[in-house]
């Protein structure tokens, strides 16, 4: 099955390099769960207030991951976590932790999870 894929750049220009990076991550959450529905991926850089500066140098990025699968939402989000100076390594951050909970999500399903007996 091909992942429904959106991927959104804010504040910073779309770039083919990072869309293929952001690709080939979400093709890799299927081998941990084949029933997603859609995967939605922003990156953000900070708000450069309406300047034509080209990129500052150690510009900060997020990247923020919301994955659709059955009755539920995982939400990937950086927020309250030092964002990364390196665009590429905050992606593929952010693509392991999706996959972690994407796989914790997948054990729920099938039981593997223990519960404490009350």
């Amino acid at each position: 099955m091909k992942l429904p894929l959106d991927v959104t750049f804010r504040n910073l220009d779309h770039s083919e390099a990072v869309e293929a990076l952001v690709r080939e991550e979400s093709a890799k959450l299927e081998r941990h769960f084949d029933h997603i529905v859609s995967c939605r991926v922003t990156i953000e850089a900070p708000h450069r207030h309406q300047t034509k500066e080209p990129k500052v140098k150690g510009e900060l990025f997020q990247v923020h991951i919301e994955l659709g699968v059955p009755q539920q939402r995982l939400i990937v989000s950086q927020k309250g976590k030092p964002a990364q100076s390196d665009l590429y390594k905050a992606v593929r951050d952010a693509f392991k932790v999706a996959t972690r909970q994407l796989e914790d999500y997948a054990r729920k399903l099938r039981g593997d999870v223990k519960s404490h007996a009350v």
